[in-house]
């Protein structure tokens, strides 16, 4: 009896002994295949590339975007940033197409340039020239160089918004970026420095001088020096609100600029002061919720006014480089962050794959609070597109492993 007890126990302890050992040694291997069986996450998405491609799906050729306009310009700058990382070719001659159609051979330019707006475009023809070398980019970026030596100025010294009766004596927000990169860029490219710093800084400081507002810290959207205009302050001759877009140029133009001046240049300190100045207002009016900015900045809390995705990105851009290029406290990267965030909840594919970008506020002139609520809130408008792509090739270029470089403008 004694005997036919201890095997039973023998019995038991082996079977536990058993069972532990299958446990421990199946432990690792169920681990092991929930590690295989388990879906990789998802690659983020390329939202640059996604939206040039689905730009150029809507667009195919240069004939698409029609007229000689600063808006198309500015997406193809966007699309020629995109170009320098992917280097896929059909970006490149997406743009190529575009300006051909607007040039001959000795480089004249089939439209007037009688207004800043009209400079704009000349980016893209220092870029062809800088990828080409094909001369008739470089006489027409002459041609719009000359322009600048006879062009109106204010009395003292700012370039009027449009040589036309309607813009005469102004100064428009927007104008600094439709200029003075061209210029900047056209004086590093061939060697007129000298006279092309001086005159952007000099530019620069003419309009703060009059756009800016101290109560805000913000820029207004214009400036009559006639004081002619119906939307002039009697005192002032500043129009009366923040359109948020106007002074996104101008942040914009001030990164742009700060990277090809030379920090002996004089003056050139004013300029890091006024990106100070603004990114302490744009903390101050991005909203807390969402990250982004209003169409009219500083009236966050009037019904009716709504969150423009241009400015948004615009601003991100400014603060993310100031924090970048080191004008700017490391805090400001924060800010930009969650503008970022913000910008990317206006971003999604539809049913076909395409991708599109919503809530960009058309072109917009000077007018009271209820016009600029009222304007139209439009999808893949190239306000919008383009700015983005200026944005998310300097913020969202790390998430694919990607290090911008500032662009020489030299020639090699």
């Amino acid at each position: 009896m004694r005997i036919k007890q201890l095997t039973m126990r023998d019995r038991h302890r082996r079977f536990a002994s058993c069972a532990i050992a299958l446990l421990l040694f199946t432990q690792p291997i169920l681990g092991f295949a929930r590690k295989v069986v388990e879906p990789r996450p998802a690659a983020p998405i390329d939202w640059s590339v996604a939206l040039v491609e689905s730009t150029i799906k809507r667009n195919p050729t240069g004939e698409s975007f029609k007229g000689w306009g600063y808006a198309k310009a500015l997406y193809l700058y966007g699309e020629y940033l995109v170009y320098l990382r992917i280097r896929d070719k059909r970006y490149l001659d997406h743009i190529q197409s575009w300006i051909d159609q607007h040039i001959d051979d000795m480089g004249t330019i089939n439209r007037q340039i009688n207004s800043l707006d009209y400079i704009m475009p000349g980016n893209l023809l220092l870029i062809l020239y800088k990828e080409t070398k094909q001369e008739k980019y470089k006489l027409a970026a002459q041609n719009i160089r000359k322009v600048f030596d006879s062009y109106p100025r204010t009395n003292d010294g700012g370039f009027w918004h449009a040589n036309i009766p309607s813009r005469a004596w102004q100064l428009w927000a927007d104008g600094v970026f439709m200029s003075l990169p061209f210029l900047a860029r056209y004086g590093e490219m061939f060697g007129e420095s000298k006279y092309t710093n001086e005159e952007v800084v000099k530019q620069m400081l003419i309009y703060y001088q009059h756009l800016n507002d101290p109560a805000t810290g913000l820029l207004w959207h214009a400036y009559d020096e006639s004081g002619a205009q119906p939307w002039a302050n009697p005192t002032t001759h500043t129009s009366a609100f923040h359109w948020g877009r106007a002074f996104g140029w101008y942040g914009m133009t001030l990164i742009i600029l700060l990277d090809i001046v030379p920090k002996d240049q004089p003056q050139r300190g004013e300029l890091i002061k006024i990106v100070q100045q603004l990114a302490k207002a744009f903390e101050r009016y991005q909203d807390p919720k969402t990250g982004l900015w209003y169409q009219v900045v500083d009236k966050g809390d009037v019904a009716g006014n709504w969150h423009e995705t241009s400015c948004s990105s615009m601003y991100t851009y400014m603060l993310w480089m100031g924090v970048k290029r080191g004008y700017l406290p490391k805090h400001y990267e924060v800010v930009a962050q969650k503008g970022y965030r913000g910008v990317l909840t206006k971003l999604s594919k539809d049913s076909d794959g395409m991708t599109n970008l919503i809530d960009i506020s058309e072109g917009t002139n000077v007018g009271d609070l209820a016009y600029y609520f009222a304007r139209k809130r439009n999808t893949n408008d190239f306000h919008g597109i383009g700015a983005f792509l200026i944005m998310n090739e300097e913020l969202g270029a790390a998430s694919v492993g990607f290090k911008p470089k500032p662009i020489s403008w030299k020639l090699n």
